[in-house]
């Protein structure tokens, strides 16, 4: 999603460049005109179950884009995972249930893997920056109060 500035320069704007997020903005579409299609009897399960963890995963690749340090980065790409893999498995129950035909199956398990391989592909190159590791070191800045380190406890002898 790069705009141009007025100079004509491609700019970009942040997380919604990121590859991961837009595959899953297109899966979480997909997601609900699926549940829209389901039967009134999985109003309250199904519809709310893939219509929830679809958005997370989305909204948590945002969120760890938003975080300085690497590992807190991480932890929201990990909760985006986790999220993937839970909207899979609804893709699953909605074609065990006959709810989807083949094709429509697979066309959501296959854009549904796609997202996971292009996160997957991002969290390795999150891993390999390690952006934060020199101001933070292996800490989480959640640990950090006041722009200072609890200290190391030392291992007892």
């Amino acid at each position: 999603m790069k705009t141009q500035n007025k100079a004509g320069e491609e700019v970009s704007k942040g997380f919604e460049d990121l590859k991961a997020w837009q595959l899953a903005r297109q899966l979480m579409i997909a997601c609900h005109e699926l549940a829209n299609r389901l039967p009134a009897i999985e109003r309250y399960d199904l519809v709310s179950q893939i219509r929830r963890s679809s958005k997370s995963v989305m909204a948590n690749i945002a969120e760890g884009y938003g975080r300085y340090h690497y590992l807190d980065s991480l932890r929201f790409f990990y909760f985006a995972r986790g999220s993937l893999t839970e909207t899979i498995s609804h893709i699953l129950t909605a074609h065990d249930l006959k709810y989807t035909s083949d094709p429509q199956h697979q066309e959501l398990y296959e854009l549904s893997r796609e997202t996971e391989r292009t996160l997957n592909g991002y969290i390795n190159y999150v891993w390999k920056q390690q952006q934060g590791h020199n101001h933070y070191g292996e800490r989480y800045i959640a640990d950090v109060v006041d722009n200072v380190l609890p200290p190391v406890e030392s291992p007892v002898p």
